[in-house]
């Protein structure tokens, strides 16, 4: 089954909305509970206030990711101010519930590198050394999920989704800095946001 990433941008002001309408929305994704790869807010530099929402989850197709991602309670209160939908791998092979980690002494990051237009080509011969990366550097363990995104079809590379635990966002900075991808000039932008595993724990 395909998999889905989903990173919903919260407007401004809307963190009172977000709270009340919080139950409605664990209760819409319980029912995605055996299909969700991942889930949780981002947050500001604070570590504390919510700024948005991401999920990675397995759906048949993209009638089900537009289901998902609109009929959502927060999409359908207007919470957000922007929703990005893209297919995505998961290069791992796992859910974020096989990652034990240290959030005591660490932090959590969603970094999403937004690709440039017709650069699949050339992503796919660095593919190899992006992998080599990550082994070489140590990060691997890191990594509590990490992918490519594609278009609809799969076959456009658009960028990347990654969630990473490392002691800082300065860390995260210089992981990138080196990234064979990064320095290829691959990416039109990267965000990188704090985050935390979501659920109603």
């Amino acid at each position: 089954m395909p998999t889905y990433f989903f990173y919903c941008r919260d407007k401004d002001g809307t963190a009172g909305l977000r709270r009340e309408i919080v139950e409605a929305h664990w209760s819409f994704m319980d029912g995605y509970a055996d299909q969700m790869v991942a889930r949780g807010p981002t947050l500001a530099d604070d570590g504390k206030t919510p700024t948005g929402s991401m999920h990675m989850v397995e759906l048949p197709d993209g009638e089900a990711a537009r289901v998902f991602a609109y009929e959502e309670p927060y999409a359908k209160a207007g919470l957000f101010d922007e929703i990005i939908v893209r297919r995505w791998r998961n290069a791992l092979g796992v859910t974020m519930w096989d990652f034990e980690g240290d959030p005591d002494t660490n932090q959590r990051f969603l970094i999403l590198g937004h690709g440039r237009a017709d650069t699949t080509e050339t992503r796919d011969g660095l593919l190899e050394a992006h992998r080599k990366y990550f082994i070489d550097g140590g990060y691997l363990p890191r990594f509590i999920e990490r992918g490519p995104l594609y278009n609809e079809d799969e076959n456009q590379w658009v960028g990347s989704a990654m969630l990473i635990e490392l002691p800082d966002r300065g860390a995260v900075e210089e992981m990138l800095a080196d990234e064979p991808y990064c320095k290829a000039g691959l990416y039109e932008d990267i965000e990188i946001h704090r985050w935390r595993f979501g659920g109603c724990q």
